[in-house]
């Protein structure tokens, strides 16, 4: 774990440098108080600061203060350094925001004690965040697919739209579908479609440029979101998504399976100020044709398309 010490006087860095790279710790230094919020402010492996209260410009109580109202994450554990010995000054530092408070000249024993303190609150903070990010990973991402489910990327979609109207771009949407997915389940079981669910996300977002996004619509169905894009162009990334999902037999523990996707397109160039619903509607309707014209192909969406209500069978 990385350390910063800071203290103005070369021997105590020294002295302190020696010990606690002894325990283990990975070491840098700052002078005084300018440099250390600097340091701290570059450097996210900082976890754990040792300052001294009086230092050359900015005081240790000022970084504490400064540190603790930027809410810096993950949490750097502060502890301070000080000749004052009154209680008064020890609760002064405790309300600047320091985690712990050490009078100087402080034994070797007790710093490495206080550290290791430190040490288990930081470890358990990231624990702590590591807990929270899974659970906002859980509650926005479709775990079969990993991608984002559907409440998701109709909020992205929404986002998109408000965003693209502001400046003047267009956004397209595509609609796909899985062909004969209800045979894969029936003929291979749902362990096999589950399979073919799992590992179809990746072929087509190879397709797709890094600012695009994609979701789990429902079942087998998915809604990309093509950020800057009109319709023309949409027609162009829809196949190449086609091909690459079709392009080879897909390896899943039940054996090589051929499959095939259907696509419908939509892009706010083809109706201005164009709702997320009437994009998913007419992208929606012209995925239908794709179906009814032999599947495994991509199809753009109409004028008419847009006035259409959401077909819900295939």
């Amino acid at each position: 774990m990385k350390i910063l010490l800071t203290d103005d006087d070369p021997t105590t860095r020294a002295l302190l440098g020696r010990w606690v790279t002894r325990w283990g710790y990975e070491v840098v230094t700052a002078v005084d108080g300018e440099s250390a919020l600097g340091l701290l402010r570059n450097d996210a492996e900082i976890q754990l600061c040792v300052l001294d209260w009086m230092l050359p410009g900015i005081s240790g109580l000022d970084v504490c203060k400064t540190l603790r109202a930027e809410a810096r994450e993950p949490y750097v554990y502060t502890l301070l350094l000080s000749a004052k010995t009154d209680i008064e000054d020890l609760v002064e530092g405790l309300e600047a925001g320091a985690d712990d408070y050490l009078v100087k000249p402080c034994h070797p024993l007790e710093l490495e004690v206080r550290l290791r303190a430190g040490k288990r609150m930081v470890e358990l903070q990231q624990s702590l965040i590591a807990a929270r990010e899974q659970l906002r990973i859980e509650a926005s991402h479709d775990m079969l697919t990993g991608l984002f489910n559907r409440k998701a990327i109709l909020q992205l979609l929404d986002r998109e739209l408000g965003r693209a109207a502001r400046i003047g771009e267009s956004v397209s949407v595509l609609m796909l579908d899985l062909d004969h997915f209800k045979a894969i389940n029936d003929g291979h079981g749902h362990q096999a479609g589950d399979a073919v669910l799992a590992g179809v996300p990746a072929r087509f977002r190879s397709a797709l440029r890094n600012y695009d996004a994609a979701g789990r619509y429902g079942g087998e169905e998915f809604l990309v979101v093509l950020s800057a894009c009109d319709s023309e162009v949409a027609v162009s990334v829809a196949e190449r998504v086609r091909a690459a999902v079709s392009g080879r037999a897909l390896e899943i523990p039940a054996g090589a399976l051929s499959v095939t996707c259907s696509l419908g397109i939509a892009g706010t160039d083809q109706r201005s100020g164009a709702s997320s619903e009437s994009l998913i509607r007419a992208a929606d309707a012209a995925l239908y044709r794709s179906k009814e014209s032999g599947r495994n192909r991509a199809t753009l969406a109409t004028a008419a398309d847009f006035d259409l209500e959401r077909l819900s069978s295939r």
